[in-house]
């Protein structure tokens, strides 16, 4: 038998076979030995105990396609980060580390920015044209309103998704709506500090139908890049691709070098002023990380 494990809590897996069910399973001790823990997300052989019950062990973790640390997941297909346009209004400093993270591992990202139905369409506007040649998909949703979820859907179709964001953008309302029986808990923004509060607990995985799977995953207040080099930045951002090569000096870092292709271009409002002012704190950050 063959299924994917969706949770693990207190030394049980829960795997899931599309046709069967959900069976808790234990870990066979050969994988303790070899030091290799099960992941959310891992794709296993499994053996059934008891059919009644529907318990199992895990006989065999098949190969990993990826394995991300936070969360802690394996075989993702993608992620989907949903910031709000409005309330809270976008750390778009947070979303810029996130984008990078995701793609330090590889992972293809959406951009989903909801609660369309607290902001104005020059709101939106401004966040598309800050993000609209980054490299990731851009989607506008209103939960509350039914808006743009059966793109979201659409895009969801088929894979495993991890859905990720601070507190209070609506990830665990976008969850039920997507998949109603998941019930989670979700979390009221503070009206003095305009955050959410916390309301994931542990990695699951939630079947949505087919082969799409989708992970809700704790909120975030920070997020530290580690092992990048500051002069690897670059290549991080996707609106710099098409400057490289062009500057006056090879190697480039596109801050302080005179003749630069990528400054020129953000004076001509190619690339936006938003996304440059973040790479430059972000190149600062880490070279001074590296200094220590």
């Amino acid at each position: 038998m063959q299924g994917k494990i969706i949770k693990g809590i207190a030394g049980f897996y829960y795997v899931h076979e599309p046709k069967l069910g959900i069976y808790a399973c234990k870990a066979k001790g050969i994988f303790r030995n070899e030091k290799i823990k099960p992941l959310v997300g891992d794709m296993v052989e499994f053996e059934i105990t008891h059919e009644g019950d529907k318990e199992g062990n895990i006989t065999r973790i098949l190969p990993r396609k990826n394995a991300l640390i936070r969360p802690a997941v394996a075989n993702v297909d993608q992620a989907m980060i949903i910031f709000a346009v409005a309330k809270p209004l976008p750390n778009l400093n947070m979303l810029d580390r996130f984008l990078i993270m995701m793609q330090m591992q590889h992972v293809p990202t959406i951009i989903c920015f909801n609660k369309t139905d607290a902001a104005d369409m020059q709101s939106q506007e401004q966040l598309f044209d800050i993000y609209k040649n980054c490299g990731s998909k851009l989607l506008f949703t209103s939960v509350r309103q039914n808006e743009g979820i059966d793109k979201v859907r659409a895009l969801l179709k088929d894979k495993t998704t991890v859905m990720a964001g601070p507190s209070g953008v609506g990830k665990s309302s976008m969850m039920n709506c997507l998949k109603p029986e998941a019930a989670m808990q979700t979390g009221d923004i503070s009206r003095k500090i305009q955050r959410g509060r916390h309301t994931t607990r542990h990695s699951e995985l939630f079947h949505l139908e087919g082969a799409s799977y989708m992970m809700d995953t704790p909120g975030f207040t920070s997020l530290f890049i580690n092992d990048l080099e500051a002069n690897d930045l670059r290549f991080y951002f996707k609106e710099f691709e098409p400057y490289e090569g062009q500057c006056r000096f090879n190697g480039c870092v596109h801050i302080n070098e005179p003749d630069c292709a990528v400054k020129e271009a953000l004076s001509q409002g190619h690339i936006s002023a938003s996304r440059y002012e973040n790479y430059v704190l972000l190149y600062e950050e880490i070279k001074n990380q590296r200094r220590y």
